[in-house]
């Protein structure tokens, strides 16, 4: 684990987009009108998301994958392990799959998923 933070001269850094989190908040104050306990379920969760989204940062670096927290590298995903990677939802992105060679991931799209296409097809298209 590193404690420098994400350094921009070492690759491209996502911008946090609060869209997808405060869509679910939203869709958890609708829900009150069905039943108080799925809204408080669904809006609890939407919070979660933004909370993460301010706090975690992708960077794109010249060999992975990085998720940041604060000054902390969580995860490290090599390009050259990667296999597939998908963004659900076409026009809308709101989940981020990718597939290595000994796991598979489910990511929120809570970060700018114009950048995020762009950079996948930069770093993870040209692999084998």
């Amino acid at each position: 684990m590193t404690t420098t933070g994400p350094d921009p001269a070492q690759g491209v850094i996502l911008a946090p987009r609060p869209w997808l989190p405060l869509a679910v908040i939203a869709l958890g104050l609708a829900a009150l009108v069905l039943n108080p306990w799925l809204a408080l379920v669904v809006s609890l969760f939407g919070l979660f998301l933004l909370i993460q989204s301010q706090l975690l940062r992708l960077q794109f670096s010249g060999d992975a994958l990085l998720v940041w927290r604060g000054d902390t590298v969580l995860r490290r995903f090599p390009y050259s392990e990667w296999l597939n990677w998908t963004l659900f939802w076409g026009p809308i992105p709101v989940l981020f799959y990718f597939r290595e060679q000994k796991s598979i991931h489910f990511l929120p799209v809570l970060f700018d998923a114009t950048s995020l296409r762009e950079q996948l097809n930069r770093h993870v298209s040209a692999q084998p």
